[in-house]
């Protein structure tokens, strides 16, 4: 109890002190998980709303996809990618291994199929009904597409705000892609592990603690501007 008492109040003492470790480990943070989720929604949610308005061959097949991969270990993601980008893989001659980027592709093949799903299932629910509204008003394609996101905004939003919790919280991707190198791969999870296994539970608390405030910042926007 001692030990998470002290961590609560290393917590907003971490966020006073403007140590320029621990603010880069947080930007690096925010950066990483901001923009796979961005780039995550630009291609998930169109993709939901056609995928659950539209019939096509084999779209059985591609739900039960989407639904596998929603629930898909975040360690077989890494692992895969870290495959792909290695110095023997396909992309090796990119170099991308240990870096920013290839944490954000890890992190955007874990979020896409939460925004995908969540889309699927609610254009697939609402989007014939709006769809009918649509024609009926003699909207074309474009403002028919405009006018399913807008009735869909609260889904929309909502797989976002799962997406990006996700993305913030996660470990075993960016631990194997990024290599949890200090000032260059380093995020507040993996952080947080390695002061674990050092067996720094205080300041390991204490980073916790501001990895919450932030989500709940961010998501508290979100939740707002749903």
């Amino acid at each position: 109890m001692r030990e998470m008492i002290n961590g609560i109040i290393g917590g907003f003492k971490i966020l006073i002190s403007l140590d320029k470790e621990v603010y880069e480990i947080i930007f690096l943070s925010l950066y990483v998980s901001l923009t796979s989720t961005l780039l995550a929604t630009l291609v998930s949610v169109p993709l939901g709303i056609f995928i659950g308005t539209k019939k096509f061959i084999f779209k059985n097949a591609v739900v039960r996809f989407i639904y596998t991969m929603m629930s898909l270990p975040p360690v077989i993601v890494g692992l895969i990618v870290f495959l792909f980008i290695s110095r023997k893989g396909p992309f090796g001659q990119l170099g991308l291994v240990f870096t920013p980027t290839a944490m954000i592709i890890a992190q955007f093949i874990l979020v896409s199929p939460i925004i995908v799903g969540t889309l699927y299932t609610a254009s697939k629910e609402k989007g014939a009904d709006i769809k009918r509204v649509a024609k009926t008003l003699g909207a074309n394609k474009t403002q028919t597409l405009i006018l399913l996101i807008k009735e869909l905004r609260f889904s929309i939003c909502t797989g976002i705000i799962s997406g990006f919790g996700r993305a913030i919280s996660e470990v075993g991707a960016v631990m194997i892609v990024g290599g949890n190198i200090k000032g260059h791969t380093r995020v507040m999870t993996t952080t947080i592990a390695m002061l674990r296994n050092m067996g720094d539970y205080e300041n390991a608390i204490a980073i916790g603690i501001v990895l919450l405030i932030l989500s709940f910042v961010i998501n508290s926007f979100l939740y707002h501007f749903q």
